[in-house]
């Protein structure tokens, strides 16, 4: 029997590091990016720009016509992928980039978690769909309008498919969790924005000064852990940080 995480943002930061934990521990992976992974390991990609929905209808309903359903064990869809979009006030941001980070960071893992719902109800199996959020969903931060909304979003989106599926016989149980303050790209570019675009930039610069920032490898394996421990339950907000 299988047990498979399909992953998107598979190819870097957090993604990679949740892509690599899963596969150590016997998981097939299937990665949605932009950008194809170096084949380190055996890692099942699929291309797909997630500003575009025909592309990500396209590539999930591929993914799931080379899934079986008799033969799996585990099913879990992590909505991982996110962007930070440009850091500025909101009035000094362009319509587009706006559109751009909504889309990146809340339409796509709608449109994902719809489809996964639809396509995995004849999965008598394990079904579980991770969204990576943000304390930021929970705690405004200036110049990151678009951010903190499109979390928030998450969240809410995740208590409402909860409540959907929490009383279907094969429902499909999600979660939202927030990995802390990661060494990624995104805490790079928050770190490097001028002070006149980004008044809390000194607190960042800081978190890399001093340490602070966990590897993504640390909490793969965090998340990993609270997954197969079972404190994933439908409907939890969870913040690694409180399970250390």
């Amino acid at each position: 029997m299988e047990k498979i995480v399909i992953i998107t943002g598979g190819s870097k930061g957090l993604g990679h590091g949740i892509a690599e934990e899963y596969h150590k521990n016997g998981y097939r992976v299937i990665s949605i990016a932009r950008t194809k992974l170096k084949k380190e390991y055996a890692v099942e990609q699929y291309q797909c720009d997630l500003n575009d929905i025909i592309q990500i209808e396209k590539t999930i309903k591929e993914i799931f016509s080379h899934l079986n359903s008799e033969n799996t064990s585990i099913l879990t869809l992590f909505n991982n992928a996110g962007n930070l979009g440009t850091v500025n006030t909101l009035e000094n941001i362009e319509p587009k980039d706006i559109s751009y980070t909504i889309q990146i960071n809340l339409t796509a893992p709608l449109i994902l978690s719809s489809q996964f719902i639809k396509l995995s109800k004849e999965f008598n199996c394990k079904k579980k769909i991770i969204n990576i959020s943000s304390g930021a969903a929970i705690n405004p931060y200036e110049s990151w309008t678009m951010y903190c909304a499109s979390k928030a979003g998450l969240d809410m989106m995740t208590k409402v498919i909860s409540k959907e599926q929490k009383e279907l016989k094969n429902g499909v149980k999600i979660v939202s969790v927030y990995p802390g303050i990661v060494d990624t790209d995104m805490q790079e570019l928050a770190r490097n924005t001028p002070k006149d675009n980004f008044k809390s930039v000194q607190r960042f610069i800081d978190f890399y000064e001093h340490g602070d920032l966990s590897t993504p490898k640390q909490v793969a394996e965090q998340i990993y852990q609270l997954d197969v421990s079972g404190e994933l339950k439908n409907g939890k907000i969870i913040d690694v940080r409180n399970y250390k």
